[in-house]
């Protein structure tokens, strides 16, 4: 449906300039649109390139080990079904606290990485496990105590 809906907005603005004699606006608008596009995605990349970094290095130390025992009275009561032995618990927990550090685009690689080890751990490959359903749940709600991608935005757009 989008693939038809954005072509027909991109094609009626064109008239639209077109008819009005707009067509320098229109350059313009583009133009300054792919620079601002250009800006903020760099400005993500570099957020996202720290984050990602240090996730990578809390899962290289004991870090994670810290991080899971904190969140073991929360991991017992959300997934009663994995045990804290399973790869998946400290993929979950690596996920629940990229999410609560507002790195939603982080968390997504850490949240592929535990939905596989959850479906290796599921006896019925043809259907969800309720741990599945929870973590994707979790996920989705992505419940943030800084929202680093959001602060990430407001920073790229402070001179607009």
């Amino acid at each position: 449906m989008l693939n038809k809906l954005w072509p027909a907005f991109i094609i009626m603005s064109f008239i639209y300039g077109l008819l009005n004699f707009n067509m320098d606006q229109l350059n313009n608008s583009i133009f300054e649109s792919c620079k601002q596009t250009i800006e903020m995605i760099l400005s993500f990349m570099g957020v996202m390139c720290m984050w990602n970094g240090i996730m990578e290095i809390i899962k290289e130390t004991t870090l994670i080990n810290k991080i899971t025992k904190c969140l073991t009275p929360i991991m017992k009561f959300l997934f009663p079904d994995i045990t804290k032995e399973s790869k998946a618990y400290g993929e979950i927990s690596m996920n629940i606290v990229a999410n609560l550090l507002g790195l939603g685009n982080a968390a997504t690689p850490l949240g592929l990485k535990a939905i596989k080890s959850l479906q290796e751990e599921n006896k019925n490959k043809d259907e969800l496990s309720n741990s599945m359903i929870m973590f994707i749940v979790l996920n989705t709600m992505s419940i943030q105590i800084i929202p680093t991608t959001v602060i990430a935005i407001r920073s790229s757009l402070r001179f607009y």
